[in-house]
Parts: structure tokens; C-alpha cells; sequence
């Protein structure tokens, strides 16, 4: 930012970085020896025994600043909250000679004892104080009024949803209560880690730049190596890395990974998403089923604290069992339409039946996959295995053991998403060839989402790959699901965003 860019506030903040400077003050000191922080010492301040907390070092940002004469009130925030500070001129003479050149939003720290205000608040009255960082250019800060009635009316809020996402490290400071949403994220998937470390599964890393791109159905982020000279793809997913483990001789391997798909951006999707994935050995999808109960029980145990999550006005109840529904009773219960075993023609005659929009050039997969999208999956509230879905939409999936036409697959609904998903992995080398090459054709009639052939994964699951039962669950939605969050980018720290 030169100085021509700067505003008012921003001009007036680089003077007194100046005036710090030509007083021989440090206005970035390199360390500070913090003690305490504000939580602790709110909750563990005695009145009967101030001298518990007679010695402490706090260090946060200014949030607020009362000047009266000889004395200073301030509020400084830190990850766990805000604490008053009570400075007095006569005891802190070198500050107080620069205190008229701190700012809200400068870093501070206080050395001092505990004590209760008159009014009531616990606060440190400091007895040597330090800046730590000037701050260059001014934070939004909400204001405060009371109306007739006593109620408290905020105004001037960093509001604005977009410049929040912009500016998320703004955002995180004037709008502290969203770190709660950021936290519970960090227990969610710490709580998914230490189940599966518990069962015995192990964690695993597979590239994120890949030759091919597979495992779903999904336009990929292309990108080039130049030493190589060859073009290397951002992964979709992970399923063909970790099946290759499975194969060779690995029984049980998940990943919490990074996946990139290049497509549109909505309330449920982000380019860049995380996702979970777990591949187990000599299990199926009955047997995933019963797990995906038990582990979305524990997260929610752990994470919340109970197993009934209110999200929007709707309670949402993750004590087992969860309803099991085939997919094609559920097109039948909420159209009306039997649509198993209906060619192309006929499921793009269905489809206009129902006023669901379709191209004409749309695969069999893509109409069945619009007419549950928009005629089913929002009637799909509390948590709901969809089951054994038909073999065109699932070309990765082992075919049912007792209804041809179908494989066993499900997919785990909540309040109208799709969290997870899962097969009975296709293990038959013969098979998933033949399956990728129909998907290949598909390809070549327009569907640039429909999935390639990669030869050395065929390879892999000819030297052998035991029933395996693999599931994905996506870590952005479950916790927009956990936190009663709207918007994928409210559960992302940086999410994307168009260029300014």
C-alpha cells in the first residue's frame, strides 16, 4: 500500500508507526511471554483468594479504550475471549507517554494482577505494559446502543457476507463467535480420526497431482510439469490410490484429503472441498451401513455433546438406526413414476412428465440423477440411507447379489444432501473394464464428467482385491449439517471467491 492508496485513518496509523520508531520504541517486539489467557483467568478468579492470580501475562488486541485523566481502561481480545485491563498513569509513566499513539486493533502486552472492579468486572490492573504490533490499517468495529426498553441494538457489524469471505482474518476478529463453527470443524474430523485409529485403520497420504483423474464423476483442474513436459491432473478423489492399498495387502486405509473438481460454485459447493475416505477389507456395504450409524453417533457425542443437532427449525435425530430406502421406491413415493429398467427414451419422457429439465443428449445417468435431485432428495430430512442404486450411475460398484440391474451402493441423505457415499467396491477385473469402457463411450456422446479408463488400476485389481466395502464422506457438509450452517463457505476459513 503506498501512500497515495492509504485513507485518512490509514495515513494518520503511519504516522504514528513513525513517531514510535523516532522515540526508540520497537513497535514489533519479537517475543512476549504470555501466562495466562483471558478464559482461564475469568473463570479461575477468586474473590476470597485474589492472590491465585497475583502474578499474570496477557497479550491480545485492543478492542476497546475508555481514557479517564490518570487512568485507562482497555479491553483486549485473545482466541478465548476479552479482559479488561486497568492501566494508571503514575505506575506506567513510559507507556502512558505513547499511549496516545495506540489505535483499536494494536497487539499489546500486560504484566500485572487480577483483580474486581467496583463495577463488578474482572480485569488486570497492569504494572508493565509492551506493544506488540502496530496495526496499519483500522478494523471495523460494531457499535452499541440501548433502546427505551433496555434491549441492546448493534449497528455498523462487519456484516457483509461476501467481504467476511474476502476478509476472513477480519472477520475473525470483529465477528469472534464464528471461530465456534471453526472449532467444532477441528473436532469433527478429530473425532472421525480417532474412531477409525481406534478400530484399527491407518491413516494414509495418495498423490493430489495425478496422471489420470478418477474415482468420480467429475471435470478436473488441469495442470503442466515442465520438467516432464507432460500434463498432470488435480485429483477428484481418492478411491483408485486407495484401493491399490488394499490390494496390496493393507486391510483397512482412510484419508482426509483435498479434492478439487472444476465445476459450478453453490450453497453446497466449493472447487476445493474436503473429503473423507475409508476402504475396508472383507466388508460390505450392510456392514458399512451399521458403522456410518455408529461413527456419526460418536461424532456427535464428541464433538456436540448429544445426538439430536438442531439445524434451521428442523431437529435433526443421528440415534440408530437411520431409515434404509431403495432409491427406486423413493422415485416411486415422491413421483409417482416406476422408473426402473426404463431405457433413455423413456426416462427423458418421464423426466419432461415431471417438469424436470433435461438436455436431450443427457445419459440415462444424468436423467435418473436430475429426477432424484430435484424431485426426492429434499424430502429426505432425517438421516436416511437411499440404497442399491442402478449399475449405469455407478460404474465402481459390484453389482447386487440378488436384483440384477442394481448395485450395492448407498448414500447417506440429511436434511436434503448427500453426506456419504458408499459401495460394495467392484472387485472383478472383467467387470469394471467392461464398465469403464461403457463409460468411455459416454464420454465420447458429450458427458465430459463421465469417468476414464485407467489401465494401471485395471492392472492393480487383476492381481487380486478382496471384497472391500469403501465409503466417502464429505467433511464440508457434515459439519455445515453439525454447526447450522447454510453456506459451504461459512465452514471454509478461505473459500473461493471471484477476483475483485
Amino acid at each position: 500500500m503506498n501512500e497515495h492508496q492509504r485513507t485518512d485513518q490509514e495515513q494518520r496509523r503511519f504516522e504514528e508507526l513513525h513517531e514510535l520508531y523516532s522515540r526508540g520504541i520497537n513497535p514489533y517486539p519479537h517475543e512476549f511471554n504470555r501466562t495466562h489467557n483471558s478464559l482461564y483467568i475469568v473463570s479461575h478468579f477468586s474473590d476470597e483468594h485474589p492472590e491465585l492470580l497475583c502474578d499474570v501475562a496477557v497479550a491480545g488486541r485492543i478492542m476497546a479504550m475508555r481514557k479517564m485523566g490518570k487512568a485507562t481502561f482497555l479491553h483486549i481480545q485473545d482466541q478465548y475471549g476479552r479482559i479488561q485491563i486497568y492501566l494508571k498513569q503514575d505506575e506506567l509513566p513510559e507507556f502512558y507517554s505513547y499511549l496516545n499513539l495506540l489505535d483499536i486493533g494494536d497487539i499489546i502486552g500486560i504484566q500485572g494482577f487480577v483483580f474486581r472492579t467496583r463495577m463488578g468486572e474482572i480485569s488486570v490492573h497492569a504494572m508493565n505494559a509492551v506493544l506488540l504490533a502496530k496495526s496499519l490499517r483500522p478494523i471495523p468495529i460494531a457499535k452499541e446502543e440501548k433502546d427505551e426498553d433496555g434491549n441492546k441494538i448493534i449497528y455498523d457489524a462487519f456484516s457483509d457476507k461476501e467481504l467476511r469471505y474476502r476478509k476472513r482474518y477480519v472477520d475473525l476478529i470483529v465477528n469472534p463467535e464464528i471461530r465456534h463453527v471453526f472449532e467444532k470443524r477441528s473436532k469433527i474430523i478429530s473425532a472421525m480420526r480417532r474412531y477409525f485409529d481406534d478400530m484399527g485403520y491407518m491413516e494414509v497420504e495418495t498423490p493430489i497431482l495425478q496422471p489420470l483423474y478418477g474415482g468420480a464423476s467429475a471435470r478436473p483442474f488441469i495442470t503442466h510439469h515442465n520438467a516432464l513436459d507432460f500434463d498432470l491432473y488435480l485429483r477428484i478423489a481418492i478411491e483408485l490410490y486407495l484401493k491399490r492399498l488394499i490390494v496390496g495387502g493393507f486391510e483397512g486405509v482412510y484419508e482426509i484429503s483435498k479434492n478439487f473438481r472444476n465445476e459450478g460454485m453453490d450453497k453446497t459447493h466449493n472447487p476445493e472441498f474436503t473429503m473423507m475416505e475409508i476402504y475396508i477389507a472383507y466388508k460390505d456395504y450392510y456392514w458399512m451401513m451399521d458403522m456410518v450409524e455408529d461413527l456419526f453417533g460418536h461424532i456427535c457425542e464428541y464433538a456436540l455433546g448429544k445426538k439430536e443437532v438442531h439445524h434451521g427449525n428442523k431437529v435433526l435425530n443421528f440415534n440408530k438406526p437411520f431409515r434404509r430406502a431403495k432409491m427406486f421406491d423413493l422415485f416411486f413415493e415422491y413421483t409417482g413414476k416406476h422408473l426402473k429398467g426404463l431405457n433413455k427414451a423413456e426416462l427423458l419422457q418421464s423426466a419432461r412428465d415431471l417438469q424436470v429439465e433435461i438436455p436431450s443428449d443427457a445419459s440415462a445417468m444424468k436423467i435418473l440423477d436430475e429426477i432424484f435431485s430435484q424431485k426426492v432428495e429434499h424430502h429426505l430430512i432425517q438421516p436416511t440411507f437411499v440404497i442399491d442404486y442402478p449399475l449405469e450411475m455407478s460404474p465402481l460398484a459390484k453389482k447386487h447379489r440378488t436384483e440384477d440391474g442394481l448395485v450395492e451402493r448407498f448414500e447417506l441423505f440429511v436434511n436434503g444432501n448427500e453426506i456419504a457415499n458408499c459401495f460394495t467396491e467392484l472387485n472383478d477385473p472383467i467387470d469394471q473394464r467392461k464398465r469403464l469402457e461403457d463409460q468411455a463411450l459416454v464420454r465420447a456422446d458429450g458427458d465430459e464428467e463421465a469417468m476414464i479408463l485407467d489401465e494401471d488400476f485395471i492392472q492393480s485389481i487383476e492381481v487380486g482385491m478382496p471384497p472391500t466395502a469403501g465409503l466417502g464422506i464429505g467433511i464440508d457438509r457434515l459439519v455445515m449439517l453439525l454447526t447450522n450452517q447454510e453456506s459451504i463457505r461459512d465452514v471454509l476459513f478461505f473459500p473461493t471467491m471471484r477476483p475483485e
